[in-house]
Parts: C-alpha cells; sequence; structure tokens
C-alpha cells in the first residue's frame, strides 16, 4: 500500500477504536494513536513485507496534528494550520528547468494507473498516480471517484498562466500546501511520482488536446 493509503486506513481504525468502552486513559492526550489499544492493534495486524514495510504507520507531525483534531473533534487552530500549510509550501520543489508541462498521453496513463509502492510491486518501477480513483478528469467515464473535486475542463476553466501552472503544480506536490489536512497524497514530497510524471499529468490537466478539455 502507498503511505497516504495506509494512514487513512490507521485512521479509520482509531475511529472505531475511539467508540470503544474499553479504551485507555492515554486517549485523554487527544491523538489515538497514542494509545496502546491501538498501538497493540497495529503491531499485531500490520507485518512489513517487501517494499511496503510498517514505517509508513508512523505518522508525520502535520498527521498527528490532523488525528488529533479529528479524534476531539475540534477544528485545528488557525495558527497551527497556517503553519503546516506554510512547511508543505516551502517544501515544494520545482521542475528544475522551468517546464511544467510533459506529454498528457502518458499522464493519462499514470492518471489511471493505481499500481506502486505496494509489497507486490518490484521496487523502482514507477508508480501511477491513480488520480481517476478520486477525481471526475474524462467526460462520461463512469469509472471515476467523486471524493476529490472534478478537474473535467480544468485547463479550459483556468488557463495556462505562469500563475495556474505554479499553483497547479504545487497541488500536486504536496497538496497540505493548501489544506493542512488534505486527503491527496504528497505526489512530490514523498516521492510517489517523478518530475518527469508531475508534468506528465500537468499537460493531461492543462492542454487543450488533452481528454480532460475535451468538450
Amino acid at each position: 500500500m502507498k503511505r497516504a493509503t495506509l494512514i487513512v486506513l490507521a485512521g479509520a481504525a482509531a475511529a472505531a477504536l475511539a467508540g470503544c468502552a474499553g479504551m485507555d486513559q492515554s486517549a485523554s492526550s487527544g491523538n489515538p494513536f497514542e494509545t496502546a489499544s491501538f498501538q497493540s492493534i497495529l503491531k499485531k495486524d500490520f507485518v512489513s513485507k517487501g517494499q511496503a514495510t510498517v514505517d509508513r504507520l508512523q505518522q508525520t507531525p502535520a498527521q498527528e496534528a490532523c488525528s488529533k483534531y479529528a479524534y476531539l473533534g475540534q477544528p485545528m487552530p488557525a495558527d497551527l494550520s497556517k503553519q503546516i500549510e506554510a512547511q508543505a509550501t516551502a517544501g515544494v520543489v520545482y521542475p528544475k528547468d522551468g517546464q511544467y508541462m510533459g506529454d498528457w498521453k502518458a499522464g493519462l496513463k499514470i492518471a489511471e494507473d493505481g499500481k506502486g509502492m505496494q509489497w507486490s510491486d518490484k521496487p523502482g518501477t514507477p508508480n501511477g498516480g491513480n488520480c481517476l480513483a478520486c477525481h471526475e478528469m474524462i467526460k462520461n467515464d463512469p469509472s471515476q471517484g467523486n471524493i476529490g473535486p472534478s478537474l473535467l475542463h480544468y485547463g479550459k476553466l483556468r488557463g495556462n498562466s505562469e500563475a495556474i501552472l505554479k499553483y497547479t503544480w504545487e497541488r500536486i506536490y504536496d497538496s497540505q500546501a493548501f489544506n493542512a489536512c488534505s486527503f491527496m497524497p504528497p505526489f512530490g514530497a514523498n516521492h510517489i511520482l517523478t518530475e518527469q510524471q508531475m508534468k506528465d499529468v500537468m499537460a493531461l490537466l492543462m492542454d487543450p488536446k488533452s481528454p480532460v478539455n475535451a468538450d
């Protein structure tokens, strides 16, 4: 599994544990990942296999903060949210050659491909982005998800100014730059996609000839 997927699954397990009467008192810390009962479940039910190692379950400071406030049913303080977003923004690495656009045909394959970073995948094999699992991108394609916002006609609606290209790159690289508790995988920050792959996805979103922008 990819790290982001494991974190979501672990978060769901934590939510389930939160409703159990047997939760230990360490839950008062505000983060379900710190409870002895939850840690016991992780050690019992998750094992390293191939490149899918249990260290992926180790939360980043940002994920810890998001888990804490979600568990408490409270909004994250604005200053903390801004701090997380600022750190993510500062970590964005832009294309070395200054070019944001690649090949939209390659980008479509990446958007459709959900393989990568699983125990059964050969290390070093290019990962997919699995974009269509969460976003509408292709008109009249029933296989697309709707967890994330629709990206249909993305480039047609927004244009291709330098500001839009930079914004879109940042969104793909690490969406926490705009939403501290974003569920979108940080494709660049976590090295899920290469720079060239991100360029290809950019082209899929922006190129007028791409099916994303077709009438």
